[in-house]
């Protein structure tokens, strides 16, 4: 549209046109104009409490997902020290027994490790075939390409046997090059031998010696470790089954250690206070974007999803997994561990309950099953979320109404300034006409009073 009329002072009327024009559109558009900004100010809140909300629940998730790593499990039960990290380091699960136990690490669980003939350098040429790699009687098979090089044979071999722990690399030994082998596998005869193509062929029961291929050093061995007198014979160097619930990982040959096992109270309370932590700031976000409060003047000021039926929903689904009773076992509720729901929604942790749980209950070895197991508050707290965090959820779906929502708010105020602007060019285009045509009658006028006050004054002579 082309560019609005613009009037000032009419130089025949003397009015203010464009106050005059102004005051006029205003009263015809103004009503829409802050119906459309109110609008969008309240669209554009919402959008803002959905992203704040969605955030607020992936934080929450994250929470849930750290103590239900099981690689790093939460909710331990019984904790195990080593009086001696040097030599052993202790886990202990929930199925370990409280006591003491004398170790003392006999031998460490050795992995194999061989080479090749000496080579000129990484790039000297290997014939192309197919390269067998033989541990604990498993043939692992290579294939080797033409123009092949000893770096490219370890690339290869990387690449394909990175998953079973065998590896390869190339090591300059004095200005020539080899070819070696290792395995993350220990224990007796776990011992490599690489055959198939010929200048490549290691025997595992020839010690390396000048330039002729063998292994490195000894044989692969097993553990051997003393458990209060019983002596212990392992593959590896990680026993999680020679004492129930305990996991032991062997460091150093010919060291001693004393590992005690007790309750993990503090451990406990730690975790179950993280979990605690995690759903009141979950909450205290909701709480927040959901308040109503008053401004100076005394006026309701809304929250950004305050009345919003998909925040409602979300904690109506967590509020219901909290009172969910399990079967099975003494331990079946939060509240057996002194948590409670405050008046806000946040949970309470009581420590004495909590103490008076362990101790006098004896319910410590039943907190992991409560909580991390497949039907446990957080896999349920999962399942209450999912719906509403996952991709095309309900937050999703609600973002996409709202944005939907702004779109048709900027279409509506896009058609308001047309109209205002048509409407301004077309009151000031009448306007200017009338202060054109009032200024020809004051001319008129003018010109018809000095013709009257000549005549008088020659009448008057």
């Amino acid at each position: 549209m082309a560019s609005p009329i613009t009037a000032s002072i009419g130089t025949g009327s003397g009015m203010d046109i464009g106050a005059i024009v102004k005051v006029l559109v205003d009263a015809d558009t103004s009503a829409k104009s802050s119906q459309i900004k109110r609008q969008t100010a309240n669209n554009s809140a919402m959008i803002s409490g959905v992203a704040a909300l969605k955030s607020g629940l992936s934080t929450y998730q994250a929470a849930l997902k750290t103590l239900n790593n099981k690689d790093a499990p939460a909710f331990l039960a019984y904790a195990a020290t080593s009086g001696n990290e040097k030599a052993v380091t202790a886990t202990a699960n929930n199925t370990a027994v409280p006591g003491t136990y004398q170790i003392e690490v006999l031998k460490l669980a050795t992995p194999s490790r061989v080479a090749s003939q000496t080579f000129a350098g990484s790039d000297s040429p290997i014939s192309q075939g197919t390269l067998e790699i033989t541990q604990n009687g498993k043939v692992y098979k290579v294939e080797i390409g033409p123009n092949a090089t000893l770096q490219t044979v370890r690339d290869s071999v990387n690449s394909a046997l990175g998953k079973e722990g065998i590896t390869a690399n190339v090591i300059n030994d004095g200005g020539k090059s080899r070819l070696v082998f290792g395995s993350t596998t220990t224990g007796a005869g776990s011992d490599i031998s690489v055959a198939g193509i010929p200048e490549l062929v290691i025997k595992n029961d020839v010690v390396m010696a000048g330039n002729a291929a063998g292994r490195i050093g000894d044989l692969a061995i097993d553990a051997e470790v003393m458990i209060d007198g019983m002596k212990i014979t392992s593959k590896s160097n990680t026993l999680d089954k020679t004492v129930s619930g305990l996991s032991l990982e062997l460091k150093a040959q010919g060291e001693k250690s004393t590992v005690t096992v007790g309750l993990n109270s503090e451990g406990l309370k730690k975790d179950v206070q993280s979990f605690v932590d995690a759903y009141n700031a979950l909450v205290r976000t909701v709480n927040s974007l959901t308040a109503t409060s008053k401004d100076e003047d005394g006026n309701m000021v809304l929250g950004s999803l305050t009345g919003d039926p998909t925040t409602r929903s979300l904690l109506a689904a967590m509020r219901s997994e909290l009172a969910v009773a399990q079967t099975g076992g003494g331990l079946t509720s939060l509240s057996q561990l002194g948590i409670n729901t405050a008046k806000d929604g946040t949970l309470e942790f009581n420590d004495t309950k909590f103490k008076a749980a362990l101790n006098d209950k004896k319910l410590g070895g039943e907190v992991q099953k409560l909580f991390i197991q497949d039907d446990g508050v957080i896999a349920r707290m999962n399942k209450a979320i999912d719906p509403f965090l996952q991709s095309g959820g309900s937050l999703d779906k609600r973002n996409d109404a709202l944005n939907r929502s702004q779109r048709y708010l900027a279409s509506q105020q896009e058609s308001l300034d047309y109209r205002i602007e048509s409407l301004t060019n077309s009151m000031t285009k009448k306007y200017i006409a009338m202060d054109i045509a009032v200024g020809k009658l004051k001319s008129q006028a003018d010109g018809i009073t000095s013709l009257f006050e000549a005549m008088n004054a020659q009448a008057k002579k």
